[in-house]
């Protein structure tokens, strides 16, 4: 029982981790199609505000899923991170180049530097999304399994390609649907519809993408076809379904908040989706949920952590998205710097 409830968390961190770093990097894919200086200047401008109060928060959601595969299910993180090192790797790369990125592009006082980074970021926000597709696919079509040495062949298979291809649809879609959402916060018109357009093509290349894997799927890994097409699975595929169809309905019309809601719905019925199809396995007809799962001491005290993290770390992260989304963490303007700085402590404008 208690593994399945920690097999339950890993699902859900998994969820949170497609949805919101997904947000992120899905927001660098468009920097990274915006175009040259001039005709990318006001989409790159929205995308810096928009993600800087976000961004680094994002990725507690991984080290979360990295802590529970760790300690809950060691064979399953051993079995993984051995023979899909390298596409995780890679990944990892793609991470730190993307941070580094995003954070040097800003300051730098160089044109060139700035280009070189925002350049560094956008890839990295390509390059990481497809490769973690490219794992879970390897997952999905039977290629790992305790005792599986590393090869290009688990993690280049036809799931492995569409899985990387639809992380990647998947992060444009989310992040597309949440900058229009931002222009309108912004006061920024023109990029409302700069948006909503990719919004709707993105959305347009995830469903025949969704279609796509359905085929592959049926062929390359049958017992996660099998649960996607029965039961639960079936039934957040259907609610995934729903969501996108509601999505569309909202992106035609003036961009509000359930549009976000509809979206994250999205991806996050699909992941569950994935999840419930493997049922009883972590690794499809090799490893179990009961054969992956750690000592019961091990998982006694997970559970507490995870309750303990419920409690102190998700409203925190909860009260940052708030606060983003209401206008609250946005920077202060070189203007406002200006009459700050040109008053004394107590609020007074100094004597002259």
């Amino acid at each position: 029982m208690t593994a399945d409830l920690i097999a339950v968390v890993l699902l859900l961190a998994v969820t949170a981790y497609a949805c919101a770093g997904g947000t992120d990097y899905g927001a660098g894919f468009w920097d990274l199609t915006a175009g040259g200086t001039e005709r990318g200047r006001r989409p790159r401008w929205l995308i810096d505000h928009a993600m800087a109060p976000v961004w680094e928060v994002n990725n507690v959601w991984l080290i979360f899923v990295l802590i529970v595969m760790w300690t809950g299910f060691p064979v399953l993180f051993q079995t993984v991170f051995s023979a899909m090192w390298l596409p995780l790797a890679l990944a990892v790369v793609g991470m730190v180049l993307r941070g580094a990125g995003f954070a040097f592009r800003k300051p730098s006082r160089r044109l060139a530097g700035r280009r070189l980074y925002g350049a560094v970021f956008a890839v990295a926000s390509l390059v990481t999304p497809f490769f973690l597709g490219a794992a879970v696919g390897g997952i999905a079509s039977e290629r790992v399994a305790p005792g599986t040495e590393a090869s290009a062949d688990v993690w280049t298979s036809p799931t492995s390609l569409v899985f990387g291809l639809v992380a990647v649809a998947t992060t444009a879609f989310l992040g597309a649907v949440f900058l229009t959402g931002d222009a309108r916060r912004f006061d920024a018109p023109d990029l409302v519809g700069y948006f909503r357009r990719r919004a709707l093509c993105s959305l347009a290349v995830l469903t025949v993408l969704a279609v796509v894997t359905g085929f592959v799927t049926h062929e390359d890994a049958p017992y996660v076809w099998h649960g996607l097409t029965h039961g639960l699975g079936l039934l957040f595929v259907v609610v995934a379904g729903a969501a996108a169809v509601a999505t569309m309905v909202m992106l035609l019309r003036p961009p509000g908040t359930w549009m976000r809601v509809t979206a994250i719905g999205v991806v996050a019925s699909a992941v569950v989706a994935w999840g419930m199809a493997q049922r009883p396995y972590l690794l499809p007809t090799s490893l179990t949920v009961a054969d992956a799962a750690g000592a019961p001491a091990t998982l006694t005290w997970l559970a507490i952590v995870t309750l303990v993290a419920l409690v102190l770390v998700v409203p925190a992260v909860v009260l940052l998205y708030w606060l983003d989304a209401h206008g609250e963490l946005e920077e202060l303007t070189d203007a406002e710097l200006r009459r700050e700085s040109g008053t004394t402590g107590d609020g007074a404008a100094p004597d002259h």
